[in-house]
C-alpha cells in the first residue's frame, strides 16, 4: 500500500482530520490493548463509507477482514501488540443516529446498544432492555447476533440494510439475515451493516426502568466490570456453560502476565494488570487446551483477533 498516495485520495472524499496514521488501537478496544493501525479512518456517514470503499477498491484494497477492517465500539476485539498492517475503518460517534417512528427505531450501525436502550426507554418502548448493558455498537451486535439473559438481536431486528465492499446497498429481513447463536449472514458474506430497523412494543416506563436497573445490578454483581475485557470471552458450547467448564478445569484466577481468568466470573478473561495483547491471547489458548483436557469439550472464543500473535 502506497500510504501517501492513498492518504491523498482519501482526503479528497472525507475531511483529512478523519484520516489518522499509526493510530493506537488500545484506544479503540474495550480490552485496552493493541498496537497501531497503519491507517485509521473515521467514518461519520453512510455516504462517507461508500466514498471511502470506492477509493479502497480502486486502489486494490477490496477484501473485508483482510485488506481492510471495519470496527465500531471495539468491544469484541483483540488487536495484536504489533498492530495491524491494514486500513481500519471506524464508525465514529457521529454515525449513530436513532430515529423513532411509532414502535420502531431506525438505528445507524455506530449507535451503542446502551444509547438505543435509552431512546427506547424515553419513548416507553419495551423489548430492548436485555441489550442495555452490552458494551457494543449495533453493527457488531447484528454481525454476531449478540444477546443476553435469554434474548438476542434476532428477536427485535425487523430488517437490516447492508453495504457490499463495492458500495452497493442491499436490504434483508430477519429471516434472510440467517441469525443463529452468535452468528448472522454477515459472518459469511463481505457485508457491512449500515443501519437496522428495530421493532419493539409499548410498555410502562417504570417497568422498563425496573428491568434495566435489575439487569444492571445483576451485571455489576456477577461480572468483572471494573476491569477491561471483551465481555464474555467464549461461546456457549452446546449442552454446557463455558464458565462452568473453565472453573471445573481449575482456572478461576489463573493468569498469564497481566491477563487473568476473572475470579468473579470464569467466563471473562480480563486485563487485570496492564496485560499485553499477547498475554491475553496466550491465556485464551491455554484455557481452551485445559478445558479440552479436563472435559473433552472444545470452547471457541467469541473474541475476534486482529493482527499476528505467537502460538
Amino acid at each position: 500500500m502506497e500510504r501517501e498516495k492513498l492518504l491523498h485520495k482519501l482526503s479528497n472524499v472525507i475531511p483529512s482530520q478523519q484520516i489518522l496514521t499509526k493510530e493506537c488501537m488500545a484506544q479503540h478496544t474495550t480490552f485496552r490493548v493493541g498496537g497501531p493501525a497503519d491507517l485509521f479512518v473515521e467514518i461519520d456517514t453512510a455516504k462517507q463509507l461508500q466514498a471511502v470503499l470506492e477509493v479502497l477498491r480502486l486502489e486494490g484494497i477490496s477484501k473485508l477482514n483482510h485488506d481492510f477492517y471495519l470496527i465500531g465500539n471495539g468491544s469484541n476485539l483483540l488487536v495484536s501488540d504489533k498492530g495491524i498492517c491494514a486500513v481500519v475503518l471506524h464508525l465514529s460517534k457521529q454515525y449513530s443516529h436513532i430515529t423513532v417512528e411509532g414502535d420502531t427505531l431506525l438505528c445507524e450501525a455506530g449507535a451503542t446498544l446502551a444509547s438505543i436502550a435509552k431512546v427506547a426507554y424515553d419513548h416507553a418502548l419495551s423489548g430492548f432492555e436485555f441489550a442495555s448493558g452490552i458494551p457494543g455498537s449495533l453493527g457488531g451486535a447484528i454481525v454476531m447476533n449478540a444477546g443476553a439473559y435469554d434474548k438476542e438481536m434476532k428477536q427485535v431486528v425487523e430488517r437490516v440494510r447492508l453495504m457490499t465492499p463495492d458500495g452497493m446497498i442491499v436490504e434483508k429481513n430477519t429471516e434472510q439475515m440467517q441469525f443463529s447463536y452468535r452468528h448472522s449472514i454477515v459472518k459469511e458474506k463481505e457485508f457491512i451493516v449500515v443501519d437496522a430497523l428495530i421493532r419493539l412494543e409499548k410498555g410502562e416506563p417504570s417497568e422498563i426502568q425496573r428491568k434495566m436497573e435489575d439487569l444492571a445490578t445483576r451485571r455489576r454483581t456477577k461480572q468483572p466490570l471494573e476491569y477491561p475485557s471483551a465481555g464474555s470471552t467464549f461461546k456457549r458450547p452446546t449442552g454446557y456453560f463455558a464458565a462452568k467448564l473453565i472453573e471445573d478445569a481449575g482456572l478461576r484466577g489463573f493468569s498469564v502476565g497481566g491477563a487473568q481468568v476473572s475470579t468473579k466470573h470464569c467466563g471473562f478473561v480480563i486485563n487485570q494488570n496492564n496485560a499485553t495483547a499477547q498475554e491475553i491471547y496466550t491465556l485464551i489458548r491455554e484455557i481452551q487446551k485445559r478445558v479440552y483436557i479436563t472435559s473433552g469439550v472444545t470452547i471457541e472464543p467469541e473474541v475476534i483477533c486482529l493482527g499476528s500473535f505467537v502460538e
